[in-house]
């Protein structure tokens, strides 16, 4: 995959988050969902490439989606063909309501790198790279966190776990307080909380419960160019759900599917910073444009670039 490509991509997500930004605290989700979709649909259509969308957007919602299957990219017969994970706006009651950690990603693989996951819920584990291959998330969070521990020399009471603030994690949460690790619930965005789990000062150790599918593959690719680990683990709802997974490619939907089953070979994570979060700045507008915060990872080389843009609007698009 060319690794210039990387380049190309993060202009897709920072359209997408200067879109969405001007939305910010407005309290129309749909709104600010449409207008990242918007963006990011037509710079995709500007890189020279040919990708098929395998992860959309908004299917659970009804809302605007880059849908599954969809075409994208303005490259010639000749370009490889790739695969994209895509989340508009990771984190649009976020963008919505003015907080923190909303952000527009991507994960760009290989044709046949990138699971096609169904939009449901998949019970996920992350972690950095000291504690690549002492995750199993058939085990209890106990014994996950005692593991972390001990490869990281240290007492629980030291680690701090990430968890969705939802009533489904309320046995897991108290199971965590148990064992004397911290907690930091987060109302969205696990995309961003499972990378912080690899990165060395973000105060995140480890990532636990359920969140939704796609995340977990985008997730997954971020953490392979990190050096990380995740493992995650589909949650149906219903009989519907599984029979949509099964129609996917997924016959065994107990599987523990690990990163390297997630996304494989090589892989890029792109992502632009919509509101200011610890991972990423937010767009900042000024009177000539706006500026922009973004992250560019590729698995081939370890190379991890942070992006900082001025964007001119007299000299692109105003989106």
């Amino acid at each position: 995959m060319n690794r210039n490509l990387a380049l190309e991509f993060v202009r897709v997500t920072e359209m997408a988050a200067i879109a969405s930004a001007r939305l910010m605290g407005k309290g129309d989700e749909k709104a600010a969902d449409q207008a990242a979709v918007d963006a990011m649909r037509s710079m995709l259509d500007s890189v020279d490439c040919k990708a098929t969308i395998v992860i959309g957007e908004g299917e659970r919602d009804e809302a605007p989606m880059l849908y599954i299957g969809e075409k994208v990219g303005g490259g010639s017969d000749n370009c490889p063909e790739l695969e994209i994970a895509v989340d508009p706006l990771e984190g649009t009651t976020i963008c919505a309501t003015g907080g923190p950690n909303s952000i527009s990603v991507m994960a760009i693989g290989e044709k046949g790198c990138l699971l096609h996951a169904p939009d449901s819920y998949m019970n996920k584990i992350a972690v950095g790279p000291e504690a690549k291959g002492c995750i199993d998330i058939t085990q209890s969070a106990t014994e996950n966190i005692r593991r972390l521990a001990d490869v990281k020399k240290c007492r629980p009471q030291d680690l701090t776990a990430v968890v969705l603030d939802r009533p489904r994690h309320k046995e897991l949460i108290e199971e965590i307080r148990e064992t004397g690790c911290r907690i930091n619930l987060i109302g969205d965005g696990d995309v961003s909380a499972a990378i912080a789990c690899a990165l060395p000062d973000s105060g995140i150790d480890i990532l636990l419960g359920i969140g939704a599918a796609p995340e977990g593959v985008i997730s997954a690719a971020a953490l392979r160019c990190l050096g990380g680990d995740f493992q995650g683990v589909f949650q149906p709802k219903d009989d519907a759900e599984i029979e949509r997974a099964r129609q996917m490619g997924i016959e065994d939907i107990n599987k523990v599917f690990h990163m390297n089953e997630l996304a494989k070979g090589n892989v890029m994570f792109v992502a632009t910073g919509v509101t200011t979060g610890s991972l990423l700045k937010g767009v900042n507008f000024k009177p000539w444009g706006a500026t922009t915060h973004s992250l560019v990872m590729r698995s081939e080389s370890g190379t991890i670039r942070h992006i900082s843009a001025e964007h001119h609007f007299d000299k692109k698009p105003r989106y």
